[in-house]
């Protein structure tokens, strides 16, 4: 038997239908036609979702209206007001959609890769001269991808909903549970974070999406606390923001690491070279933050200075390297087999 599809999915289906409509749909039409209504349990149940889904329609904007048959007042139908729904004629510039190309490219996550894609493709169809060269061919941004931590977040931030978490901290390595009122997701320096309130600690704070392990999970009903202030949010934002601890300096490996490149600290003479690598110096905020930035080029980044900062590089690539070890067999393992 099939599943019943998802809400998002449903609400798309009726509003492809409504669209498509000529003249209007009964109750009766988009119980049996529309893919996601006909598998409610009773008349009640449909009734129920229909309307709500009608009511989430109109708060979205989706001018859903409300046709009574000319012969039988109480016989209502619905449609989309096309005239109201309908975009103007889209007009893009070449560097117009060069901005759009390089958006679409932040969202690396598989879940939102595709639409992305599928969007820009639309945009490009319409745009002006859509076979010229991008305004802004050649820079991409670099954020990691923000796993399966993200799309939850998202949909607990709009919903104002409490999560909780395991949490691996940056600077003693503590994993440990963590309940957050979720504010606001941020890129920032290469990768995702969440700023929030921590609800142990009673202030604000921020999690980088890459030190979540496991499963985000929602705690209590959306609406569940009181949206920050643009005073909380600034607050938040400038202790992220703040300053710098150092400058690193690093030796890289010609035409790699663009983005740290991009970083260093030009005091206007030629890039010093050492055995056939350029000495770059970066600013950074925390050294385990760089560090992991360090890590994700390889080889092709060597940390020379804070020696600290080498550190922590060697200990993540060790640790790395450690998961591809062979497990040795338990004890009992070994019995069994013998």
């Amino acid at each position: 038997m099939a599943t019943t599809p998802a809400a998002a999915e449903r609400l798309l289906n009726l509003v492809i239908a409504l669209v498509n409509t000529q003249g209007r749909m009964t109750k009766e039409q988009v119980r049996s036609t529309v893919a996601g209504y006909g598998d409610a349990p009773s008349d009640d149940a449909f009734e129920r979702m229909f309307e709500r889904d009608k009511d989430t329609l109109r708060e979205l904007g989706v001018p859903v209206l409300t046709v009574t048959d000319a012969s039988h007042g109480d016989d209502f139908g619905y449609r989309i007001d096309l005239d109201t729904y309908a975009l103007a004629p889209i007009d893009l510039t070449s560097a117009e959609l060069g901005v759009l190309t390089m958006a679409a490219q932040l969202w690396q996550d598989r879940s939102l890769r595709a639409d992305s894609s599928r969007a820009l493709t639309k945009l490009r169809a319409v745009g002006d001269a859509p076979g010229s060269t991008d305004a802004v061919a050649g820079i991409a941004p670099r954020v990691r991808p923000a796993g399966g931590a993200f799309a939850p977040l998202v949909d607990a931030v709009q919903a104002r909903q409490a999560v909780r978490f395991t949490y691996r901290a940056a600077t003693t390595g503590e994993v440990r549970p963590r309940e957050v009122e979720p504010w606001k997701l941020l890129a920032r320096r290469g990768g995702w974070i969440l700023v929030g309130r921590d609800r142990d600690r009673g202030a604000a704070r921020s999690f980088r999406l890459s030190r979540i392990e496991g499963a985000v999970r929602t705690l209590g009903e959306p609406g569940g606390f009181e949206a920050p202030t643009d005073d909380d949010l600034a607050a938040a934002l400038r202790t992220w923001d703040a300053g710098t601890e150092g400058t690193a300096t690093l030796a890289v490996l010609p035409e790699r690491a663009g983005a740290l490149r991009q970083r260093h600290v030009a005091d206007g003479e030629p890039l010093p070279t050492v055995a056939g690598r350029d000495l770059i110096r970066v600013p950074y905020r925390a050294q385990w933050e760089l560090a992991e930035e360090v890590v994700g080029h390889g080889d092709a980044v060597l940390v020379l200075e804070p020696r600290s900062m080498r550190e922590i590089v060697v200990h993540l690539l060790r640790t790395a390297a450690a998961l591809d070890e062979p497990v040795a067999p338990r004890h009992d393992q070994e019995v069994a087999r013998g």
